[in-house]
């Protein structure tokens, strides 16, 4: 127990002792134009040799201005920086290369796979509430009441409608027009019984006042969990809408250990790749695939049809992914088809599989 407390005794002066180091790094001096003069580095003290501290990193001209505020916001939050125009081009163009370069160690350049995933689908999602492109979330129970008295008026016009073709019916002589009256007549009788079949889903059984209708997801009678969900769906279908989709964007990235091991099956054999290989590949294609879905969604803002968002994004998304195979790979043309082919299949999988994970979420 001594042994513990002198442990945790040291840790704490250390503490404490590399705080009072770190305040007293630098001076925080600054010149005229608000920028620090200092011959060592600001963040650890160590003597500058060139532009960047050797010891940390850190960049060695620094500066305290209102200006530096916008710069950090541009370049730390959204990374629009050079990295991020170099990258884009080979993302759309050669994703294979931007792969394959990523991967062998060429890095300074270029985005890191995971930081363009995450810049893509914040700004996906937030072109996606600009354009209203959204799931709805006001959705109210339907009137009862109101559907049935609506049934009930449109059921007592046919029956008046009815009585007028009785009545021509027996005033008639001609055997032709007798049975075309009759004809209407029997199309009438249906729409009333099809009223009076919807009259009674609705309205119930009368004795116990109970509807028939009940919209539910999946089979209600299973498990427990489904029972539940289908209890949180009656209550308020807006509010489970709602956090379905904020789980998909909060979630998204599972979408990447999801399509892993599907990828990992292609190349079980080839030894010379590995997972990390798979990641980069993976997280990359679906950070050029949210940039897929901003433009769709931007150009059916403006009115382009659904057909023609759908041939679009159906044509560029297999094409862009038998590229990437096929660069980041170094692989044949039929190498890469029929990968490209079980790779299609396997993305309706991952996607049924993020669906069952974001229903399960949105159940608690």
């Amino acid at each position: 127990m001594s042994e513990f407390g002198d442990a945790l005794g040291t840790a704490s002066e250390g503490g404490l002792f590399a705080r009072a180091i770190s305040r007293a790094t630098g001076s925080g001096k600054t010149d005229e134009s608000d920028h620090f003069v200092e011959g060592n580095c600001l963040n650890c003290g160590t003597e500058l040799v060139g532009s960047h501290c050797h010891a940390c990193g850190q960049k060695a001209h620094l500066h305290r201005t209102l200006s530096a505020v916008g710069h950090d916001l541009v370049h730390g939050v959204l990374h629009l920086d050079g990295k991020l125009w170099r990258t884009l081009p080979l993302l759309a163009w050669r994703p294979g290369d931007l792969t394959r370069r990523y991967i062998a160690g060429e890095r300074a350049d270029f985005v890191s796979p995971m930081a363009m995933f995450l810049f893509t689908v914040f700004l996906m999602f937030a072109v996606f509430q600009a354009v209203g492109f959204t799931t709805p979330t006001d959705i109210s129970a339907p009137d009862m009441k109101q559907i049935g008295s609506v049934l009930e008026k449109e059921q007592s016009q046919l029956r008046g409608k009815r009585q007028e073709l009785l009545a021509s019916l027996e005033e008639t002589t001609d055997a032709a027009e007798a049975s075309r009256i009759r004809s209407a007549i029997d199309e009438v009788d249906q729409d009333i019984a099809s009223i009076e079949t919807g009259r009674s889903v609705i309205e119930g059984d009368k004795k116990g006042g109970k509807s028939n209708l009940n919209i539910t997801i999946g089979n209600p009678t299973g498990s427990e969990f489904m029972k539940h969900l289908n209890e949180k769906w009656r209550k308020n279908p807006g509010l489970m809408l709602y956090k379905l989709q904020s789980n998909s964007y909060k979630f998204s990235w599972l979408l990447i250990p999801l399509s892993l091991p599907f990828v990992w099956l292609l190349f079980a054999w080839r030894s010379e790749f590995k997972a990390y290989d798979h990641a980069v590949f993976i997280t990359y294609s679906l950070s050029f695939m949210s940039l897929v879905f901003i433009v769709l969604s931007l150009m059916g803002k403006v009115g382009v049809g659904l057909p023609w968002l759908f041939t679009i994004f159906s044509t560029i998304a297999p094409l862009h992914i038998y590229r990437q195979l096929k660069q980041a790979y170094g692989l044949s043309t039929w190498s890469t088809i029929w990968r490209l082919v079980v790779l299609l299949f396997a993305i309706f999988v991952v996607i049924a599989l993020f669906l069952q994970i974001l229903l399960f979420l949105g159940a608690f």
